[in-house]
């Protein structure tokens, strides 16, 4: 039986397909943009000097220096200069790192964002922007930043690294087992969150086996915009908490940091979420362990396993169990200083999830 709940969906448009990459001057025309700013991360400049060929006179300029976890030193100059070119609005190429630097400016002078993803983030769905500043990474949620058009062109992921595809692909499942046990849950949420898994789950390994996979890659991209919306429309708990004390701190990648994280995480939450694992149990049948059915669905598609293997030292594991509880926030289990560090020392060594931090 349903109880109560809460739904507001977010206002943004959607195109979706092989090759509607085509249709970004469509997408600019719906809202009136005329001088955009085009960025991207250093390994989408080729993406985005296409993307800027494809406006002509409408890009004013191009800055491919986004880095993930947007220092705020970056994102001020890049606010300054679409300030200083009379942009109207910023076009985003790339994954979390381009989109984030989007979000920088359209927090700071309200410039629409259009998203032209390349990557599984998801990012590109949510009114959430973070920034780093002095070894810290906070975040925050405002409408301001939600891009006001996404295109979902498969064709630009065929060259996304198998490597990069499946942790970025873990990421966005990440989004959506979060949003299976967050307090504003709700029934359209949790079908979403549900299909996302199911998508990518069944679209990683085809990937892996083949790259240039039409039918990979368009179910992964799908999934991945389910899950990202999933996270625009619930609350963070204790996996995003700590994945953004380790990337803001240790500048530890991001995505890489999401894959090792979240079966840990997810196995000390499990004994308080029943319906969550039950969801999850249906998205990736076979189990009734959903932790250790993604932590060995990420071994067999040889994604890191260990924050060790990331550059993290055992000795920061108390300095991030620190930064992981100085605040209370929503969790379905209690959040405990000791609990934290137990589970960051199982993700620093690779253990397979046990029953301990169940």
């Amino acid at each position: 039986m349903t109880g109560e709940f809460v739904y507001e969906a977010n206002p943004m448009r959607v195109r979706f397909g092989a090759g509607s990459l085509s249709a970004l001057a469509d997408e600019l025309d719906h809202f009136g943009l005329r001088r955009v700013l085009v960025l991207c991360s250093p390994s989408q400049q080729n993406t985005a000097e296409r993307v800027a060929a494809l406006l002509g006179d409408r890009c004013v300029g191009t800055r491919s220096d986004a880095v993930m976890h947007v220092p705020a030193d970056l994102a001020a100059r890049a606010s300054a200069e679409a300030v200083s070119l009379g942009a109207d609005g910023c076009v985003t190429v790339g994954g979390g790192s381009a989109i984030g630097l989007g979000k920088a400016i359209a927090l700071e002078h309200h410039l629409p964002v259009v998203a032209v993803p390349t990557t599984y983030a998801g990012s590109e769905m949510t009114p959430v922007w973070g920034m780093t500043r002095d070894g810290h990474k906070e975040t925050g949620r405002d409408t301001a930043v939600l891009p006001r058009s996404v295109i979902y062109d498969p064709d630009l992921t065929t060259g996304l690294p198998v490597g990069l595809s499946v942790t970025s692909g873990i990421n966005a499942i990440a989004h959506a087992v979060e949003a299976l046990y967050a307090p504003d849950i709700s029934p359209i949420i949790a079908l979403m969150a549900e299909d996302g898994v199911r998508a990518l789950a069944s679209a990683l390994p085809a990937i892996v086996q083949d790259p240039s996979d039409p039918q990979g890659r368009s179910d992964a991209l799908r999934g991945a915009w389910l899950c990202g919306a999933t996270l625009g429309a619930t609350t963070m708990s204790l996996h995003h908490k700590l994945c953004h004390a380790l990337g803001g701190t240790l500048n530890l990648p991001h995505a890489p940091t999401h894959t090792v994280v979240l079966p840990h995480v997810l196995a000390f939450n499990q004994s308080h979420t029943p319906e969550a694992v039950a969801a999850l149990s249906r998205a990736l049948p076979g189990t009734a362990d959903p932790a250790r059915r993604l932590w060995d669905l990420c071994r067999a598609l040889d994604a890191p396993r260990s924050l060790a293997e990331l550059g993290m030292q055992e000795s920061e594991i108390d300095r991030i169990a620190e930064e992981a509880t100085n605040r209370s926030y929503g969790n379905p289990r209690p959040v405990t200083r000791e609990a934290v560090t137990a589970i960051l020392r199982a993700a620093w060594s690779g253990d397979r999830p046990t029953e301990s931090e169940q």
